[in-house]
């Protein structure tokens, strides 16, 4: 017996349940760029590393706001229900889910995209940089 088969898997029905549950608090670069190139984006996409970071290389179409900056000030100018997707540097940075506890507290629908820019990177797709 392996460890991968130590622990049975899951049922079915609660595989469904747990795998599905996880699209609620998530989505993947592929299906971000999929509706930012489709002209299909109905979240706002939010980079919540510095600025500074944002200026070197960011997803088009994202909007710089670092993770601590995310307070009730910043957040009044967005639609009431709109969708924030946040995403940081990439699987080793913990800035997207700093971020994605803000915006829950404060009650706003929320996703990360837990490749970040690492994971955008990997898939092939163009960062924008922003001349100094």
């Amino acid at each position: 017996m392996s460890l991968v088969t130590e622990v049975a898997a899951a049922d079915s029905p609660r595989a469904l349940a747990h795998f599905s549950a996880m699209l609620e608090w998530e989505t993947d670069c592929w299906d971000v760029q999929d509706a930012i190139n489709s002209g299909q984006q109905d979240f706002v996409l939010l980079d919540v590393r510095s600025h500074a970071m944002y200026a070197a290389g960011h997803i088009p179409g994202a909007i710089s706001l670092p993770h601590g900056k995310i307070v009730v000030s910043t957040m009044k100018n967005y639609a009431a229900g709109a969708l924030f997707v946040v995403y940081c540097a990439g699987p080793h940075c913990n800035g997207a889910i700093r971020a994605a506890i803000r915006l829950a507290r404060l009650g706003l629908p929320v996703k990360t995209m837990p490749g970040g820019v690492t994971g955008w990177i990997d898939e092939g797709f163009p960062l924008i940089s922003e001349a100094v």
